[in-house]
């Protein structure tokens, strides 16, 4: 078995189906269909129940799959690691959303490189569920999202929760607009039972950087972790408008159960400190740059 039937047998299991495995792997149904039929007849056994509404794991395609994950870790771990540069003991590659690297994550960078200077890193830009595929293929070692869906072989641990809070910017015509922001999956369903009028917004910005540039050209109102905008409010550029139900944006780490460790822990103890506001954050001239990819 080849690592491209181990990533269609984990697509198929996460898509729920051999079209949509087949979409998100850029083939052909037929091919994913004959890859995981040669998997079956290898094995000698079902690993899929077909149905209408799409695929369900049997017993066996249940017991495989921890198995075809740490295939694709492996190999990933392998190829990556024949690489490493020299002077370093390990690999660690991470992946966050965009509005958490411009935000806080790029701190973190230099953290890690003045208190883990023997891990590489290699950091990558992505969504939620690019992610988490990655994690899932061994292609990511640590994941940090806002809302990350439960994932079988991977452990979810929270590391701080945000209070957001409903900001208002005067703009030269008043600036009465609201900005939707697009936290996360979980703050989409609560802006819609608590603020429906939010759904109808002109502007809606995926970053919550970019959404305040905007408010701060243009006035308007929309939510906003405290720590980021409180400097606007101190300085007498905004305001914080009162809510009878706050929201909260937890930010959760993701990585494989199965993860080194050390590694984890040394990068899990750098994000702690980094969004818990630890001002030792200056990067050190000396050591080489991260690869953000």
């Amino acid at each position: 078995m080849d690592t491209e039937t181990a990533r269609s047998f984990l697509e198929v299991v996460a898509a729920g189906s051999f079209v949509a495995a087949a979409e998100r792997l850029h083939v052909t149904q037929s091919t994913v269909s004959t890859r995981i039929r040669q998997l079956e007849e290898q094995l000698g056994c079902r690993l899929f129940l077909r149905t209408k509404s799409g695929t369900t794991l049997t017993a066996e395609g249940l017991r495989f799959q921890r198995h075809a994950i740490a295939i694709l870790r492996l190999w990933e771990q392998a190829r990556q690691e024949a690489a490493l540069p020299p002077g370093h003991r390990a690999l660690l590659r991470i992946g966050g959303e965009a509005g958490l690297w411009n935000r806080l994550l790029h701190r973190w960078i230099p953290w890690m490189r003045r208190n883990a200077a023997d891990i590489a890193l290699r950091c990558e830009v992505g969504l939620p569920d690019g992610l988490l595929q990655g994690l899932r293929e061994g292609t990511l070692d640590l994941g940090v999202m806002y809302s990350p869906r439960s994932t079988p072989g991977l452990t979810v641990s929270l590391l701080i929760e945000e209070e957001l809070v409903l900001l208002r910017i005067p703009g030269e015509s008043g600036g009465g607009d609201y900005v939707h922001i697009d936290w996360s999956d979980d703050f989409r369903r609560k802006i819609r039972l608590r603020h429906p009028e939010a759904q109808t917004t002109p502007l809606s910005i995926g970053v919550g950087t970019l959404g305040l540039d905007y408010l701060k050209q243009c006035g308007g109102t929309g939510h906003f972790p405290r720590g980021l905008v409180q400097p606007l409010v101190d300085a007498g550029i905004a305001e914080i408008l009162p809510e009878a139900h706050p929201f909260n944006l937890p930010i959760y780490a993701v990585h494989p159960v199965e993860a080194d460790a050390d590694v984890v822990d040394a990068a899990l103890t750098g994000l702690r400190r980094i969004l818990s506001g630890d001002p030792e954050t200056a990067p050190s001239s000396d050591l080489p740059m991260a690869s953000i990819e």
